[in-house]
């Protein structure tokens, strides 16, 4: 079994209340909010190579997870 994923916690956390299920924080998560923005960054450059959108949502989550890693060092 593998080491769970560090997600970073809720990116804008929002508390839910729910009589039925309880409460919790709801919404995107920091790892999330991180390959968003690098998505951004490499859609905005017209010379980034990559071959297809598989390849660019991987290297997105790449670069999310080096984040979520400085993070940590530096908090």
């Amino acid at each position: 079994m593998s080491a769970p994923i560090n997600d970073g916690g809720p990116a804008f956390p929002t508390l839910f209340i729910e009589p039925n299920y309880g409460s919790g924080y709801a919404g995107m998560t920091m790892r999330d909010y991180f390959a968003a923005a690098a998505l951004q960054g490499i859609l905005s450059n017209h010379e980034a190579c990559f071959d297809n959108g598989k390849q660019r949502a991987e290297y997105c989550y790449i670069v999310a997870n080096a984040m979520l890693k400085a993070r940590e060092a530096n908090p």
